[in-house]
């Protein structure tokens, strides 16, 4: 072999490494914050980021709190089943009961019959705060843009409905993966409430499950510009807030929780 063909074979030896090599480096790199957030719609496979955990389709980053928080959603159990669900907590930084149920789904095993989406927490800024509102001081859940009234104080609701990137975020998922179902997790006024309800043999379904009496919650006269007022107005699913306890047991958030709103909903594991 010629001193030009062994050099030639050398460079093509090279290039060839190097390529694999920067092609290895690629795929290992590690996901950068605004990689990830490029398209708050495109989902996540869960082979590639969470390999622990059998119930996990896919996780998407679909929107950021007021001080750029992420906002998650974790898709878990069967996109084939004729039943999709969206179950949200702590909307209220300050109850944080519903997320612990919600990462017990999130985190236990695979998921059979049914459909579901888990936001454990739409409002990371306030829970990092330990406070009812988000950043802006104000209440999410009368920030949204039905029966919306200007109100002030404990109950304030924005400047205007849909002020907020945590409410706008939830509207935007909402209306992409238009569920039959949502829940909307709060506390401490213990009940699964029933005013002005869409779906009552839903209802009946999540009280007798998750072992939560039916009450009618009107809010003292402040019941406007709520989550599900909106998504029962605008959508053809039904939508139902589950009011925890003041102070619910571990073996309940770790336990019966999850177990009755998985088959409050047709799931099981």
């Amino acid at each position: 072999m010629s001193v030009r063909s062994c050099c030639l074979t050398a460079s093509l030896v090279v290039s060839v490494l190097c390529g694999a090599t920067a092609a290895s480096a690629a795929l290992n790199a590690p996901l950068t914050s605004a990689a990830v957030s490029a398209d708050a719609t495109t989902a996540l496979q869960s082979n590639q980021l969470v390999p622990d955990r059998p119930a996990v389709l896919s996780k998407r980053i679909i929107g950021r709190s007021v001080e750029d928080r992420r906002i998650r959603a974790w898709e878990l159990g069967d996109r084939r089943s004729d039943v999709t669900v969206v179950a949200v907590a702590d909307m209220h930084g300050n109850e944080t009961g519903g997320e612990v149920i919600l990462k017990q789904l999130r985190d236990g095993r695979a998921i059979q019959n049914v459909h579901l989406w888990v936001i454990p927490r739409d409002n990371p800024d306030g829970v990092v705060r330990g406070q009812r509102h988000n950043a802006n001081g104000v209440d999410l859940n009368r920030n949204f843009g039905v029966k919306w009234r200007p109100l002030t104080g404990y109950y304030y609701a924005g400047p205007r409905p849909w002020s907020e990137p945590e409410t706008r975020t939830l509207r935007r998922f909402l209306n992409d993966v238009d569920p039959d179902y949502v829940v909307s997790f709060h506390s401490p006024l213990y009940g699964i409430d029933v005013y002005g309800a869409k779906d009552r043999p839903f209802a009946r379904r999540l009280s007798r499950e998750m072992a939560l009496p039916i009450r009618e919650f009107d809010c003292a006269g402040v019941c406007h510009g709520t989550f599900s007022q909106w998504f029962n107005a605008r959508h053809d699913g039904a939508a139902v807030t589950i009011e925890l306890g003041s102070d619910p047991s571990e073996r309940y958030l770790t336990k019966r929780g999850p177990r009755g709103l998985l088959r409050a909903v047709g799931g099981y594991r």
